[in-house]
């Protein structure tokens, strides 16, 4: 390897460099087999994972009997790891948090069996930090997920395990959820393409359903745009959404020329870096090189109400922490012990108590924000934006060790652009178009209305092909 900070599994097996789609088709064609592939991927798990810690809970030889006979579908005997959020019958779920430990679960989470309908198998359980509230896979005692285009820096979050076995060429497309960022991060992170789904398109998780506002999507992370157009198909097929507009399998760019408005300032209080601001006016200058009527967007919203929004969400993120302290043995496990989270999780549930009087003028509000969200893309088809105000921080810049006083503030100047759509719905891509000056991929956000992720892969999948993304392989 050339940088000796790069960590990537990419070798001359059955894997090679293919993305998810690629691999299928080898085992289909008969070039290789489903068992091929898992061992490959075993093998590459067991290679890197020593220097980046991305598997939380092996399920290696489940995985290859499975192989054997494989489930049909568009990623017939395609490895994959599931996020440690989420249910995977005879493995236990420790949202990784040392709060609890888990006995295995006993079934499914519905979205697993949605996943895995499409043929998937299902190597293990990848990490995530405590309940998925920090921005970076970092823990208070034991040791972070790393980068693999850079071991000293963050792989994002909270969807970081997966993030990072994807972008090293572990598996070519791992599970990730979003309730703030939490796909879009890591894709941006790692350089990856991470898509937020309209809310509804898939099963719900079933802790978040049960919240006053859900914010949470499930989806993929991948590194090409048609293995996450073919995940979104698999998704309809499993189980239309009534409410919205159909996707269906979007394979390339369309011909259709779109209103693209693009963000040109922070928003209230925040400082977006030098190599977000290029990334994002680079976006633009790509775009109207083909074609599409590209203008200037103040601000998503008028900046009172983005204002309040931020503090609105704030809020709501510590209710969920709230939620968990009060009600984990409940919700979560009946292992939960309190006093074991960590520090952010403790200080975001003491800021809610402190503040709890406003929850429900916060919860209408949030309510209203899909509302204000569809308002924001009556002369717009598309908005870019940054994922994040700055490019991945080091390791230990957002680590909960710091305490919740130095950390969260770290958080909110960092985590900016990506919680509208939770709180609205609205889908939203991180797509991998830029690099730091040091070699660290910059994302790149482009939102639509509510059902319109067709509109997102097509430009999604034109880009793609004007600008190939980079990627780590084995010649780097």
């Amino acid at each position: 390897m050339s940088d000796p900070d790069r960590i990537h599994a990419f070798t001359s097996d059955a894997l090679g460099e293919l993305d998810a789609t690629g691999v299928a088709e080898a085992i289909r064609s008969g070039d290789i087999s489903a068992v091929d592939a898992v061992e490959a991927a075993v093998a590459r798990a067991d290679a890197v994972n020593v220097h980046l810690n991305a598997v939380q809970t092996p399920d290696f030889d489940r995985a290859l009997e499975r192989a054997r006979r494989p489930a049909a579908g568009p990623f017939s005997g395609v490895p994959t790891f599931v996020k440690d959020n989420t249910d995977v019958a005879g493995l236990p779920t420790n949202h990784g948090s040392l709060a609890i430990d888990s006995r295995p679960a006993t079934r499914n989470a519905g979205f697993t069996d949605q996943l895995l309908s499409s043929g998937l198998i299902s190597l293990g359980k990848s990490t995530l930090p405590e309940f998925g509230f920090n921005a970076s896979t970092e823990f208070e005692t034991l040791p972070p997920t790393r980068n693999p285009w850079n071991t000293e820096f963050s792989s994002g979050a909270s969807s970081g395990g997966s993030a990072a076995l994807v972008a090293a060429g572990v598996v070519p497309i791992a599970h990730a959820n979003d309730g703030g960022g939490s796909i879009r991060i890591p894709a941006a992170a790692c350089g990856l393409v991470g898509l937020k789904l309209t809310r509804g398109r898939e099963i719900a998780d079933a802790h978040a359903s049960g919240m006053p506002v859900n914010i949470v999507s499930n989806g993929v992370l991948t590194r090409s745009v048609r293995d996450t157009a073919a995940f979104v198909a698999q998704v309809e097929r499993y189980r239309t959404a009534p409410k919205l507009r159909p996707v269906g399998l979007v394979e390339g760019p369309s011909s259709r020329r779109l209103r693209i408005g693009v963000i040109t300032q922070s928003l209230p209080g925040i400082e977006v870096d030098e190599p977000t601001r290029v990334a994002v006016a680079d976006a633009s200058a790509r775009l109207s090189e083909l074609g599409h009527d590209v203008s200037e967007l103040d601000l998503p919203l008028p900046e009172k109400d983005l204002r309040e929004f931020q503090k609105d969400f704030e809020h709501y993120w510590g209710l969920m922490a709230f939620a968990v302290q009060k009600f984990g043995r409940k919700v979560m496990d009946p292992t939960f012990e309190s006093r074991r989270t960590d520090a952010l999780t403790q200080g975001l549930s003491r800021m809610f108590v402190r503040n709890f009087w406003r929850t429900p003028q916060v919860v209408r509000r949030l309510r209203k924000s899909e509302a204000r969200y569809h308002q924001a893309f009556a002369d717009i088809d598309v908005m870019v934006s940054p994922v994040l105000a700055h490019a991945t921080p080091r390791l230990g810049h957002l680590s909960p060790a710091n305490g919740f006083d130095v950390l969260f503030p770290r958080l909110l100047a960092y985590v900016a652009f990506t919680p509208l759509n939770n709180a609205s719905g609205g889908p939203a891509i991180s797509l991998p178009l830029s690099h730091t000056a040091d070699g660290l991929p910059v994302g790149v956000q482009f939102s639509a209305d509510h059902g319109h992720e067709s509109t997102l892969l097509e430009l999604a999948f034109e880009l793609e092909a004007a600008h190939p993304f980079r990627r780590i392989t084995s010649s780097t």
